[in-house]
């Protein structure tokens, strides 16, 4: 029986970190670390919850529970099918892939454009560009490993550590006192933007590609599969946790030097041409089309693998062949209205992710009480939708401010009362009806 070890499972946990590690990866950590300030690492402490802790939970929650739709099962087979399709539609053609290629086309073109180049043109040419080489990459998902993992991953890394040491060596700027929304509740701050990386939802199905990456490496029994998985996910979440501390470090310095910037990548915009001069735009360039492109590969590989399954009457070609042309007329919405789209939807859908995951490891005191999960689920995505309507401001006024009253609401963690309350009323419905049930997953 063949095991995933050594070289191998390095290098698929490099593959998997390569999935991870796109457009909200780079934008929202240097942000954070920008207007945090002096507590940067108080902050970061949030966000490594929630973008790295998380994620990794989420990759060895349905890992062991043979699958999204048996985790999700749990709740109601019904539940499973709307939320499995609203988190493959979140992290596919809506949201995570157009993300990739607007970020990158921000970050690398638009720097060294005159003000009279056509902007609009430019991106669409960009955009078809990106997503044919990320589709013909996509198209056959079991040797990301050997594309991603042996040899875009490795250079990412490289140029961001090279991004790291260069601000190291040559400080510009430094950490100034916390400003916007990190003024207070640092901590908690840095967690809700941690939503921002989208990866606890990616997570929930990144597991596919995965596992057929290490099928492909002659691991056949399922058991393996299960733990190569999971191996690869702690190695993942190790990457994500050091790069994020680099870029936190780079934002929290640039702070300093260049306040009031709107949004992560313009503090690296500015920060890494400082330190490295006219290098400093093309290595920053590079990172952002590697970092984005590998995500994509990832996202179109997952996504298409999910609809394949789902409707299997087209090939997985096609699939992968609609989620490219889509999201790349999506793309070209711009980075700042995808962004102002994502908010809300992640707020909706994050904390019911969250509570799923937690739920999962908490199944062997929970095995059989069927209502807990139903409750909980449904607590807690009631308050998250609600939550998420109210910072739309798509709510009335006076359900809005009955709202910014409940527990913990002002913090941005409302759901937090609700899920443990729903969770808590499940237990009881299961002792009182005798509701006992056989494991679904």
């Amino acid at each position: 029986m063949k095991e995933l070890k050594g070289k191998e499972l390095l290098l698929v946990g490099f593959t998997l970190f390569s999935m991870f590690f796109g457009a909200g990866n780079l934008i929202f950590p240097p942000f954070t670390g920008a207007q945090a300030g002096t507590a940067t690492w108080i902050a970061f402490a949030g966000l490594a919850v929630s973008a790295v802790g998380f994620p990794i939970l989420g990759v060895v929650a349905v890992a062991r529970s043979g699958g999204l739709d048996k985790l999700a099962g749990r709740v109601s087979t019904r539940f499973a099918a709307v939320f499995t399709f609203l988190i493959y539609l979140s992290i596919g053609p809506c949201l995570a892939i157009p993300r990739t290629a607007s970020t990158s086309f921000e970050m690398a073109v638009t720097p060294f454009l005159g003000e009279s180049a056509p902007a609009g043109m430019l991106q669409l040419i960009y955009s078809v560009l990106f997503f044919a080489a990320a589709l013909a990459l996509a198209l056959q998902p079991e040797r990301l490993t050997d594309r991603l993992g042996k040899v875009l991953c490795p250079i990412l890394i490289a140029l961001i550590v090279v991004l790291f040491v260069g601000c190291l060596v040559k400080p510009v700027g430094g950490y100034t006192v916390p400003t916007g929304n990190y003024t207070g509740n640092q901590a908690v701050r840095g967690f809700l933007d941690g939503y921002q990386t989208m990866d606890t939802i990616a997570a929930l199905n990144f597991g596919i590609i995965i596992a057929l990456n290490i099928k492909a490496r002659g691991v056949e029994q399922e058991k393996s599969v299960v733990r190569g998985t999971i191996r690869a996910g702690w190695i993942a979440g190790a990457m994500l946790l050091v790069i994020y501390a680099m870029l936190a470090h780079i934002g929290a310095m640039a702070g300093g030097a260049f306040p009031g910037a709107a949004n992560g990548a313009e503090i690296l915009t500015k920060m890494v041409p400082a330190v490295f001069g006219t290098w400093g735009s093309a290595i920053l360039a590079a990172v952002f089309v590697i970092a984005c492109f590998n995500t994509c590969v990832g996202l179109i590989s997952c996504c298409s693998e999910y609809f394949c399954g789902l409707f299997p009457r087209i090939s997985y070609r096609w699939w992968a062949v609609f989620f490219a042309v889509v999201s790349m007329a999506v793309s070209n919405a711009g980075l700042n209205m995808i962004l102002k789209v994502s908010v809300p939807v992640l707020n909706a859908i994050y904390p019911v992710a969250i509570v799923l995951i937690l739920l999962s490891f908490c199944q062997k005191w929970l095995e059989g009480l069927r209502y807990v999960y139903p409750m909980a689920i449904l607590f807690t995505g009631v308050s998250s939708v609600l939550s998420a309507l109210r910072g739309a401001s798509l709510l009335p006024s006076g359900v809005a401010e009955l709202l910014v009253k409940a527990p913990l609401a002002s913090m941005g963690l409302g759901w937090v009362i609700p899920a443990v309350l729903g969770a808590a009323i499940g237990i009881l419905l299961s002792l009182v009806l005798g509701g006992r049930r056989t494991r679904l997953g």
